[in-house]
């Protein structure tokens, strides 16, 4: 029986344990041309007792960011910010993957240099508001992605996982979960392309598939991985077919041989179904909603659910969550306030287990 402390084969990257560290947007990514700061640097490096670390989401190209102060990988200096983070997090014996994430239809031109608009499969503008520079904005109708487009982008997301090699990153994860364009193209009130590119299962789950065949090609599928959230409406997202959509998805990713599949889970009884068609490492955000994902979460490794938890809200507030889920707690209490933005209040000033 598999034990959450154990340690974990990822695609011949060793895991100290089977717990890991979701990506989580702190906004704190200060430096110039939004670069990674020393700040965060200590931020993960106390976290390095994770078995696997995946990072924020990290925009691949200019175009992709869709919140203030994101990290990117699309240029030199980004790279050489974010080999601070990763040189401090092994230093410490940890494991770390990027995840790319490119926003889609959820952005705002203000944040955007260049006079860029968010783009996405259709001009399907996105219910809501987000906090910009300037405030609380409405979202607005992106551009639809020519075929071009959407080939140039594809190409994006190969650059940045080569570039979150050369950061010295272990791998990376592809988002395409949360409302994002990964999932933008996945749902049908976003895609409402004719193309290849949508309308049909095999359209719909075309982008997902050729980004990951890209990065994978790029950087080998033992770094690559991607994070999926089916049926989740976040960010006004309308999917329908869902089962078929994802089963669809997932038998089209699994000749790829990637690092992991991550799930953001919605359904249990989905979920074994999408575990039993995964071939690899299946790595599990188990729905506990409202309450924050647990110490009773570790028995869906030992009876086979996943190989691996993710844990995001406890590892805000809890650098050594590892050893808090041995003992079950205490845990320290989250400052949500301080999610977004700020300085190390509320992000690396949490205290760590004494003895």
């Amino acid at each position: 029986m598999a034990d959450a402390f154990d340690s974990y084969d990822l695609a011949g990257t060793k895991l100290a344990n089977r717990i890991a560290m979701a990506p989580m947007t702190r906004s704190r990514a200060y430096g110039t041309g939004n670069t990674p700061t020393d700040l965060m640097a200590t931020y993960y490096a106390q976290r390095a007792s994770a078995g696997l670390i995946i990072t924020e989401g990290t925009q691949p190209s200019v175009v992709g960011q869709g919140y203030t102060n994101t990290p990117g990988l699309h240029s030199e200096e980004q790279v050489e910010a974010w080999r601070k983070v990763t040189d401090a997090v092994h230093a410490e014996g940890g494991v770390i993957f990027a995840q790319l994430m490119h926003a889609g239809r959820i952005g705002h031109p203000s944040i955007l240099p260049d006079d860029l608009i968010p783009v996405a499969p259709s001009s399907v503008k996105a219910a809501g508001q987000l906090h910009t520079f300037d405030g609380m904005q409405d979202f607005v109708e992106p551009k639809e992605l020519t075929e071009e487009e959407i080939r140039a982008t594809i190409a994006d997301f190969a650059a940045a996982a080569r570039n979150a090699v050369a950061a010295g990153f272990d791998g990376v994860e592809v988002h395409g979960a949360n409302g994002y364009l990964v999932h933008q193209f996945l749902s049908d009130n976003v895609n409402q392309r004719t193309d290849a590119w949508g309308g049909s299962v095999e359209g719909r789950i075309r982008f997902a598939v050729e980004v990951a065949t890209a990065i994978a090609a790029a950087i080998g599928a033992d770094k690559t991985a991607i994070r999926l959230s089916p049926a989740n409406p976040y960010n006004d997202i309308t999917e329908t077919g869902t089962e078929e959509v994802y089963l669809a998805l997932v038998a089209a990713l699994a000749p790829l041989g990637l690092a992991y599949l991550h799930l953001v889970e919605g359904d249990r009884e989905f979920t074994r179904k999408l575990r039993a068609a995964w071939p690899g490492t299946f790595v599990l955000n188990p729905a506990t909603h409202p309450q924050p994902t647990g110490p009773d979460a570790l028995a869906l490794i030992a009876d086979g659910t996943t190989d691996l938890v993710s844990y995001g809200a406890l590892f805000l507030a809890n650098p050594d969550l590892p050893a808090r889920l041995a003992t079950e707690g205490p845990f320290n209490t989250p400052d949500f306030s301080a999610a977004f933005g700020g300085d190390h209040r509320g992000y690396t000033d949490y205290p760590a287990l004494q003895g």
